[in-house]
């Protein structure tokens, strides 16, 4: 079971912001002190986008002490809607508004074995984890999985920390994960923590469940920025409210519905809560589930959608133009 504070906005100010792998920042802000982040936790921040302004998450890397100095990381990415872009550009000095320590991913201490799997930028989500099992002197192992070794961020430092416990799987120097081997290698008392892309994770979460392990030990947490496929324009329809608008590759579904007026119930905005679910009437295309609430049954029977992070992409040789009609409860 997961738990979350209600935020607590403040103005923060960054201390700090430097570069640790390719299009990846390191990022240090103050804000007012509320105790030292616990593992898992990530914090909200305002962006601007245009002329409004909207929502950000990002794992809290760590924090000193009184947690008034808290550090994240974050990945520019080619196809962000900005959000990425404005954080890259913050220096020292500048302001923002931020959340204190935001709690939906806990580790629980105290299992015999521990696993924790980190894709890309997904090691923002487990790195205090890591080090707090260190701490600890739990039995675990850190498995570190990306393309490039320029592009994974604190493989020096977390080398340094964890010794052998660091297990890396670089595309780039022939080393990938063997997703099947990993399962393989899990006992039913081991817990694994996960956070990366969704091909990843789906293929985790498919592995786990064709293994028999027990379901409560797999815990994660996504990013809805990954998909099956690239971003393209969509259109989305709602014909009992006589909607129809187009998604553009740079903003969710949920957000052009709102754009046109729809007003819609969301939560997370992570595809991880499926408060935003639409049931699906009718697709041309292929829809790109990008969540992780429905299960794999759910998400084949093209029944529903989570609007806030899943969109529809071109049904290969068809060439015609994704679209999607969608039912509102």
């Amino acid at each position: 079971m997961t738990t979350q504070s209600l935020p607590d906005w403040a103005t923060g100010r960054v201390l700090a912001s430097t570069a640790v792998a390719r299009d990846v920042r390191r990022i240090t802000i103050a804000r007012p002190p509320r105790g030292r982040a616990a593992p898992g936790t990530h914090v909200d921040v305002r962006v601007p986008l245009g002329d409004a302004t909207d929502v950000r998450s990002y794992s809290v890397v760590e924090s000193d002490d009184e947690g008034g100095q808290i550090t994240i990381s974050v990945l520019r990415v080619p196809q962000s809607r900005g959000g990425s872009a404005f954080m890259h550009d913050l220096a020292a000095g500048d302001e923002l508004a931020v959340t204190q320590p935001l709690q939906n991913f806990p580790l629980r201490v105290g299992a015999p074995r521990y696993v924790l799997l980190a894709g890309g930028i997904g090691i923002t989500a487990v790195a205090e984890m890591a080090r707090v099992l260190r701490h600890v002197g739990a039995d675990y192992t850190l498995v570190y999985v990306g393309r490039s070794r320029e592009r994974m961020a604190y493989v020096v430092e977390l080398a340094e920390l964890h010794g052998d416990r660091l297990v890396l799987h670089v595309d780039a120097e022939g080393t990938p994960l063997d997703v099947a081997g990993l399962v393989r290698s899990v006992d039913p008392q081991t817990e694994l923590y996960m956070c990366g892309p969704i091909r990843l994770m789906d293929a985790v979460r498919r592995g786990w469940q064709d293994s028999g392990l027990p379901p409560a030990n797999l815990r994660y947490e996504t990013f809805g920025s990954s998909g099956w496929f690239e971003p393209e324009e969509f259109v989305a329809r709602i014909p009992q409210r006589q909607v129809e608008t187009t998604v553009r590759t740079d903003e969710t579904l949920l957000e052009a519905l709102t754009r046109a007026g729809v007003d819609l119930m969301y939560d997370c905005r992570k595809g991880e809560c499926g408060l935003c679910l639409l049931d699906v009437s009718c697709v041309d295309g292929t829809l790109d589930h990008r969540d992780v609430f429905l299960s794999t049954d759910q998400q084949a029977s093209g029944r529903s959608l989570a609007t806030c992070v899943s969109r529809v992409a071109t049904r290969a040789g068809s060439g015609v133009r994704p679209a999607v009609s969608l039912t509102i409860p």
